[in-house]
């Protein structure tokens, strides 16, 4: 049996399909939903940016933390130890601390200092070491900030160990 071939049509080229009304409602919700995003954005950033400051703030507190945790044979002199007001050094903040040894032998000391707002939030904590504090005597070093602090501050001994 003969096969008889159909002739093929010629294809018809496509043509590109035109935006649709439906097309124009949805640029105009995207433009206000793009909007309203862009209005509540300033609080999520603001937001996000608190959160980078406080993580910040809670693991430079951790590292002192280590810091404290690795002097040896060291016994709480807190009462030892006093911070003075705080004050500007270039872009820093400073405190006078200053050590009093009780005892009858030379001592050092390390000292953890907090640096508060006058809400009482935690801004910044160091680390300081005063040594060679003679028996009976007082010596003083300056805490200085990891960075930039703005508004009032105060700064406290949050530990103090001797040593």
């Amino acid at each position: 049996m003969s096969r008889t071939r159909q002739p093929t049509r010629p294809t018809r080229p496509t043509r590109p399909t035109r935006p649709t009304r439906p097309t124009g409602i949805g640029l105009a919700l995207a433009a206000t939903t793009a909007l309203a995003l862009t209005v509540t954005g300033c609080d999520t950033v603001a937001d996000t940016a608190g959160d980078i400051v406080s993580s910040a703030t809670a693991a430079v507190a951790s590292a002192a933390q280590e810091k404290m945790n690795e002097v040896k044979d060291g016994v709480n002199a807190t009462a030892d130890v006093k911070a003075g007001g705080t004050s500007s050094d270039g872009d820093r903040t400073v405190a006078e601390i200053t050590a009093t040894n009780p005892k009858e032998q030379n001592a050092d000391y390390t000292i953890m200092v907090n640096f508060r707002d006058d809400s009482g939030n935690l801004l910044d904590t160091v680390v300081l070491n005063i040594n060679g504090v003679e028996p009976g005597a007082s010596k003083s070093g300056t805490a200085r900030s990891n960075r930039t602090l703005s508004g009032a501050t105060t700064a406290e001994i949050a530990q103090a160990l001797r040593h």
